[in-house]
């Protein structure tokens, strides 16, 4: 938990958002990404990881995040986050959205210093068909995850419902992570067992 916390504490800024899997840096850091639907709350989620107000943009109009964003410590320290676009469903052009969705499972099958995905899943609604697919792609270029259950403090009765069906969806998948992270951007739940994850992986990994 102190790791994360100081892990989290440092100056994070963005460093620069990527339409095209040919713009991310060649090499460098140990990256974690945050990958879901529109709307499911990407961009909340990482304002509360860092403690700031609009590092990421956030909106209730699915689709406003629509490239790779990617964040890091100004000092340095630490992974690289990487804020994805949201896929599925957004309030946009159908030829648009395929392009994110394209973009994001490039990503996801093809970036050999990526750590680890942080699978968001609305609490209110559980995992998605799309979702499935996602979890399949990542299975099969056998990249790490874990779901990550947002907006929990709306869900109500339907959170428990949630997390079973989040559960029976990871059961016996090879890549995914077993424990599923419950979490709040409003409320601050979990968060601080979100930072102490990905702090931990990143010492892991060097």
């Amino acid at each position: 938990m102190e790791a994360g916390r100081v892990l989290f504490a440092g100056d994070w800024v963005f460093t620069r958002a990527c339409h095209s899997i040919k713009h991310l840096p060649a090499s460098g850091p140990v990256e974690v990404a945050f990958a879901g639907r529109s709307n499911v709350g990407k961009s909340s989620l990482l304002n509360a990881l860092v403690g700031q107000k609009q590092l990421a943009r956030s909106s209730n109009t699915p689709g406003r995040t629509r490239a790779l964003n990617l964040f890091a410590r100004s000092d340095g320290v630490g992974p690289v986050v990487v804020d994805m676009p949201g896929y599925g469903y957004a309030k946009a052009p159908k030829a648009e959205v395929a392009a994110w969705t394209a973009l994001v499972f490039d990503y996801l099958r093809g970036r050999p210093n990526l750590a680890r995905v942080y699978l968001l899943i609305d609490a209110r609604h559980g995992p998605k068909p799309v979702d499935i697919e996602a979890m399949g792609v990542m299975d099969e270029a056998a990249i790490s995850y874990q779901a990550v259950l947002t907006k929990c403090d709306k869900a109500g009765s339907a959170s428990a419902a949630s997390i079973k069906a989040t559960e029976d969806a990871l059961r016996r998948r090879p890549a995914a992570h077993p424990e599923v992270l419950l979490t709040s951007s409003a409320k601050g739940d979990g968060i601080a067992e979100l930072r102490a994850a990905i702090a931990t992986l990143a010492a892991e990994r060097g």
